[in-house]
């Protein structure tokens, strides 16, 4: 059974004192959820502290992303190791990332093996722009992200990785893909392109998240779908009321799914 994770992406939002405020807010009510797995992705900036404020609860913590050199003359970047230290998670190919810094599916790919030799769970990001949907061109997309940016990861640990579906045009937009919508592109695309690199049982192991304006008010509505194994949280991340509800909303179709 896959067990679902709602990971929240801060951003470039929450100076320190606001991240240990936020952190301080949300802990006494996800520190002992189970059957999900709660992630906080703040800025670099913060990791350290939250990390400290996390210990002896189960709630992970992710970097928003790392370079994939050991270390080296590459200002402003985080190597594996620095993540590794205070953090299980990074997420990698952001869509963000792509479209301001220039990232590839090489580049992802070569973070992808470097998150992998770190013991690091990377949390890959994939998704089509608008343009790329309405002209029908999603699963080439998504397709070539996902082949391109996991070439040469290691089987074995393969299912390890987390894959979130985040269709560029419900990112920040307030328009999000449908439950049943989301679902067709990760059982029809997403889940075969991973068959054709890991082979079935990896490709039914490994989690999918969607991302894309998700709140507590449409939560629900993906959580259900029986591909989609949780959520990739921008903009409600940042309040701790909402994040916590999306969180329990997962909760509730696990209990649900168990019934």
């Amino acid at each position: 059974m896959r067990v679902p994770i709602v990971a929240g992406n801060w951003k470039m939002n929450k100076t320190v004192a606001e991240a240990r405020d936020l952190v301080a807010e949300m802990i006494p009510f996800l520190r002992d959820v189970q059957g999900v797995k709660t992630v906080f992705c703040p800025p670099s900036p913060a990791l350290l502290p939250v990390s400290a404020m996390l210990q002896g609860t189960d709630i992970g913590l992710g970097a928003q992303n790392m370079h994939w050199e050991e270390k080296g003359a590459f200002t402003g970047e985080l190597a594996p190791a620095m993540v590794a230290e205070f953090c299980q998670y990074v997420i990698l190919g952001h869509s963000e990332r792509r479209m301001y810094f220039g990232e590839t599916d090489e580049t992802v790919n070569r973070k992808v093996r470097a998150a992998q030799a770190h013991d690091l769970i990377p949390i890959v990001c994939v998704g089509e722009t608008l343009d790329e949907n309405e002209s029908g061109r999603t699963s080439e997309v998504v397709s070539r992200q996902l082949s391109a940016g996991l070439q040469d990861v290691d089987p074995a640990s393969a299912s390890r990785i987390v894959i979130a579906y985040e269709p560029i045009w419900a990112i920040g937009t307030g328009r999000a893909a449908t439950g049943p919508d989301a679902n067709r592109v990760v059982a029809d695309v997403i889940r075969p392109a991973l068959e054709k690199l890991f082979g079935a049982q990896t490709a039914q192991a490994i989690r999918v998240l969607y991302g894309g304006s998700v709140k507590a008010g449409n939560a629900a509505e993906f959580f259900a779908q029986p591909d989609i194994d949780g959520a990739l949280v921008g903009g409600a991340s940042l309040k701790a009321d909402e994040f916590v509800k999306i969180v329990y909303v997962a909760r509730a179709e696990v209990l649900k799914g168990g019934a």
